[in-house]
């Protein structure tokens, strides 16, 4: 598996403390930027690269994007067909998404959770595998057939 990660200012050292958190745990993963802090930034920017990259292989590969809220990095990734991507929150909430909707990509608010809570948060994003019956199978698919 592997983990495209990308920010905005608000996300970037949540980001390099990610990336490196990743790394430790021999968790293929790739950095889409930002490499320097920049406060005047766009976070469509580095979503987009997220989401392009989940796109050439959007059942193997994963996402994870980050910006204050969580709200536009989502936004920006769920714009592109075949990401499904979703704001975590909560430990429950998380599991959920990945295993009834099948996301491959998380959304992270760098100024409302602590680094610990996006560890756990991807953990379970990274371990959850997408239920099989076939009601959520039909649903993710009827999500990706909306353009």
């Amino acid at each position: 598996m592997t983990i495209f990660i990308g920010a905005d200012h608000r996300g970037f050292e949540f980001k390099n403390q990610l990336v490196e958190y990743l790394q430790e745990k021999n968790i293929r993963v790739e950095d889409m930027g930002p490499y320097e802090y920049d406060a005047q930034d766009d976070y469509i920017d580095f979503a987009s690269k997220v989401a392009k990259a989940i796109q050439t292989n959007p059942e193997e590969y994963r996402g994870i994007v980050i910006c204050g809220s969580g709200i536009g990095v989502s936004i920006t990734a769920n714009r592109y067909p075949g990401v499904l991507c979703m704001l975590g929150f909560n430990d429950h909430q998380v599991e959920h998404g990945r295993a009834n909707d099948h996301v491959n990509c998380l959304s992270l608010p760098a100024d409302y959770i602590t680094l610990d809570q996006a560890k756990k948060f991807i953990e379970i994003f990274l371990q959850t595998p997408g239920k099989t019956e076939e009601k959520y199978l039909r649903r993710v698919k009827k999500v990706n057939t909306i353009s």
